[in-house]
């Protein structure tokens, strides 16, 4: 565990470094992120008075009539298209800045424009898994939980590297999944076994931060509302920051173990040992 924990924080430390290279990479999760709140309000909006509001709001309910899972579908489907579009935007420009590039937001942009038809037949695959997942979670109650949970799992697994090769390779949905698990299996075989060590490291930052943010409600309880908010408002943004370094220092990640383990030398930046041992070999 704590090896583990080592070695995703030397990770995390090589693959911020290309971060701060290229601050502007965090640009690409904050539009993602906006992007998805417009998507909801697009949807939801428009069916505030309807009985189909729940079915955008409420992801713990399932549809009740053909329409409902058709808006459901939709709404799963543009959701995915906007999340994976910006992710290749982002996974196009730390590609670029490891192969030793000077990578600008539109070379991303452009990139993941030249790739819209791979990019929406991966979200209608994604799309599809994902709903299908979500009425096993809600229709079984906890054990369907659980056996989503461990498809969702697997699923998340076998797709690891589906966005690097859709940015390089440039296949179709299928075979960038077989593509992507080909690639598993050349360079560390059948077992997979995650290297947890950034997520880690990443909840331990989060844990001073959560206990602020509680340290700010009890403040509001006892009667302190403005110092209070403040806190709880630096809590917030710092929780939003470190979420979006997280997910770009993830993708710059995942785009050196791709490079490492489609071409066989992980990128300069990068200490060659530590990306082998991103996952343990069988």
């Amino acid at each position: 565990m704590f090896e583990r924990i080592s070695n995703g924080w030397a990770l995390s430390k090589q693959s911020f470094r290309v971060l701060m290279l290229d601050k502007e990479l965090l640009l690409f999760p904050i539009m993602s992120g906006i992007s998805c709140l417009l998507v909801l309000a697009s949807f939801a909006l428009p069916l505030w008075d309807s009985k189909y509001f729940d079915t955008i709001m409420n992801d713990q309910q399932a549809p009740q009539d053909p329409v409902a899972y058709v808006i459901l579908f939709a709404f799963y489907f543009v959701n995915y298209f906007v999340m994976i579009f910006f992710n290749s935007a982002l996974m196009a420009c730390a590609i670029i800045r490891l192969k030793g590039g000077n990578p600008t937001v539109s070379d991303g942009f452009n990139a993941a424009l030249n790739r819209l038809p791979q990019i929406a037949g991966w979200a209608l695959v994604s799309a599809t898994v994902g709903f299908i997942l979500k009425m096993i979670e809600s229709r079984s109650e906890r054990i369907g939980q659980i056996v989503a949970g461990l498809l969702g799992m697997a699923w998340s697994i076998t797709t690891y590297f589906v966005i690097p090769v859709l940015v390089v390779e440039k296949k179709n949905p299928f075979e960038a999944m077989k593509r992507s698990v080909s690639v598993l299996r050349e360079t560390w075989g059948e077992s997979l076994v995650a290297n947890f060590g950034i997520g880690a490291i990443m909840f331990l930052i989060m844990i001073p931060v959560i206990l602020t943010l509680i340290g700010g409600v009890m403040m509001i309880a006892a009667g302190n509302a403005v110092v209070g908010g403040v806190i709880i408002g630096c809590a917030i943004l710092s929780i939003l920051l470190i979420s979006l370094v997280s997910s770009a220092v993830h993708a710059i990640l995942i785009a050196a173990i791709y490079l490492f383990a489609a071409e066989g030398e992980a990128p300069e930046q990068f200490d060659q040992t530590l990306i082998a041992h991103a996952f343990n070999q069988k």
